[in-house]
Protein backbone atom coordinates (compact mmCIF):
# COMPACT_ATOMS: atom_id res chain seq x y z
CA UNK A 1 0.00 0.00 0.00
CA UNK A 2 0.95 3.48 -0.79
CA UNK A 3 1.23 6.74 1.92
CA UNK A 4 -1.04 9.26 0.33
CA UNK A 5 1.22 12.50 -0.19
CA UNK A 6 0.29 16.45 -1.13
CA UNK A 7 3.36 16.97 -3.15
CA UNK A 8 4.27 20.74 -3.26
CA UNK A 9 3.51 22.25 -6.66
CA UNK A 10 6.60 22.48 -8.68
CA UNK A 11 5.85 25.69 -9.78
CA UNK A 12 9.04 27.07 -11.82
CA UNK A 13 11.01 23.83 -11.01
CA UNK A 14 8.39 21.63 -12.60
CA UNK A 15 10.07 18.71 -15.06
CA UNK A 16 6.89 19.08 -17.71
CA UNK A 17 7.37 22.95 -17.23
CA UNK A 18 11.01 22.27 -18.64
CA UNK A 19 10.79 19.84 -21.38
CA UNK A 20 7.81 21.43 -22.77
CA UNK A 21 9.18 23.07 -25.40
CA UNK A 22 11.46 19.41 -26.15
CA UNK A 23 8.82 16.79 -25.37
CA UNK A 24 11.29 14.10 -27.45
CA UNK A 25 13.65 14.51 -25.02
CA UNK A 26 11.65 14.05 -21.76
CA UNK A 27 13.08 11.35 -19.66
CA UNK A 28 9.95 9.18 -18.67
CA UNK A 29 10.51 7.40 -15.67
CA UNK A 30 10.97 3.33 -15.54
CA UNK A 31 11.71 1.00 -13.28
CA UNK A 32 15.02 2.07 -11.15
CA UNK A 33 14.72 5.68 -12.02
CA UNK A 34 15.23 8.25 -9.25
CA UNK A 35 12.85 11.14 -9.69
CA UNK A 36 12.37 14.31 -7.59
CA UNK A 37 9.16 16.25 -6.22
CA UNK A 38 9.13 18.95 -3.55
CA UNK A 39 7.32 18.63 -0.05
CA UNK A 40 7.59 21.27 2.57
CA UNK A 41 10.63 22.69 1.87
CA UNK A 42 12.54 19.16 0.94
CA UNK A 43 13.20 17.37 -2.16
CA UNK A 44 11.93 13.98 -1.74
CA UNK A 45 13.80 11.20 -4.38
CA UNK A 46 12.01 8.54 -4.86
CA UNK A 47 12.98 5.30 -6.42
CA UNK A 48 10.32 3.87 -9.33
CA UNK A 49 9.11 0.64 -8.85
CA UNK A 50 6.42 0.82 -11.71
CA UNK A 51 4.98 3.67 -13.57
CA UNK A 52 1.03 3.64 -15.22
CA UNK A 53 -0.74 5.87 -15.96
CA UNK A 54 1.67 9.47 -16.04
CA UNK A 55 2.37 8.14 -12.15
CA UNK A 56 5.06 6.85 -10.95
CA UNK A 57 4.72 4.40 -7.72
CA UNK A 58 8.13 4.13 -5.89
CA UNK A 59 10.02 4.23 -2.12
CA UNK A 60 11.40 7.12 -0.88
CA UNK A 61 14.91 7.16 -0.51
CA UNK A 62 16.14 10.44 -0.18
CA UNK A 63 15.00 13.72 1.85
CA UNK A 64 16.94 16.53 1.41
CA UNK A 65 16.15 20.26 2.62
CA UNK A 66 16.13 22.72 -0.06
CA UNK A 67 17.50 25.49 2.05
CA UNK A 68 21.09 23.79 2.87
CA UNK A 69 20.69 20.52 1.57
CA UNK A 70 20.75 18.12 5.22
CA UNK A 71 19.01 14.94 4.97
CA UNK A 72 16.36 13.92 7.37
CA UNK A 73 14.84 10.51 8.34
CA UNK A 74 11.32 12.15 8.23
CA UNK A 75 9.36 14.78 7.53
CA UNK A 76 6.41 14.93 9.01
CA UNK A 77 4.50 11.50 8.56
CA UNK A 78 6.69 11.06 5.25
CA UNK A 79 9.64 8.67 5.53
CA UNK A 80 12.80 6.69 4.30
CA UNK A 81 11.12 3.43 2.74
CA UNK A 82 7.17 5.13 2.19
CA UNK A 83 5.61 3.70 -0.71
CA UNK A 84 4.16 6.88 -2.91
CA UNK A 85 2.93 7.90 -5.77
CA UNK A 86 3.93 10.41 -7.73
CA UNK A 87 2.27 12.17 -10.80
CA UNK A 88 4.57 13.36 -13.51
CA UNK A 89 2.78 16.89 -13.50
CA UNK A 90 3.89 16.89 -9.92
CA UNK A 91 7.64 16.02 -10.70
CA UNK A 92 9.96 18.63 -9.64
CA UNK A 93 14.04 19.79 -10.86
CA UNK A 94 16.39 19.81 -7.67
CA UNK A 95 17.56 23.02 -6.29
CA UNK A 96 21.23 23.45 -6.10
CA UNK A 97 22.56 23.68 -2.59
CA UNK A 98 24.57 26.15 -1.38
CA UNK A 99 27.40 23.63 -0.88
CA UNK A 100 27.06 22.39 -4.58
CA UNK A 101 29.92 24.06 -5.99
CA UNK A 102 31.11 22.77 -9.37
CA UNK A 103 34.45 25.39 -9.44
CA UNK A 104 37.34 22.70 -8.95
CA UNK A 105 39.40 22.91 -5.75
Amino acid sequence: MHKHVEWDDPGSASVLRYYQDHPQDYPEPHEGSIISAHFRGFTVRVRVDAHVEDTSIGEVVALIADDNGRREQHVGDLALGDTVRLPDALRALEPRHPEADDAPD
